[in-house]
């Protein structure tokens, strides 16, 4: 199993910024590649950011320009700096990872963080 345990939201004005960061733990893992999904009340969950352990980057056409996703795979820790941040980007953000191997075997698989929430007053 891979552990995720995120951090960094919280309330913040219009035009404010936040910076999220989500630390993978687990046995013998290794992860091919990261991302941040949010869900907002009513909505489905949706991709914000996701980066490749290459670093390729993909953004969501709302948050281009506005947050910055990376990732030091060291660590296996990914960031999401989300600035200029919107009344409608206030969801809950949830740190995704893609395995290739876990426990020392080929398992590829989607782990989730608990979410965190942010919320953006106007």
């Amino acid at each position: 199993q891979v552990q995720l345990v995120e951090s960094g939201g919280g309330l913040v004005q219009y035009g404010g910024s936040l910076r999220l960061s989500c630390a993978a733990s687990g046995d013998r893992f290794t992860i091919v590649k990261m991302g941040w999904y949010r869900q907002a009340p009513g909505k489905q969950r949706e991709s914000v950011a996701t980066i490749t352990r290459g670093g390729t980057t993909n953004y969501a056409n709302s948050v281009k320009g506005r947050f910055t996703i990376s990732s030091d795979n060291a660590k296996n820790t990914v960031y999401l700096q989300m600035d200029s941040l919107k009344p409608e980007d206030t969801a809950v953000y949830y740190c995704n990872v893609r395995t290739a191997v876990v426990g020392g075997v080929i398992d590829v698989r989607d782990f989730w963080g608990q979410g965190t929430q942010v919320t953006v007053s106007s």
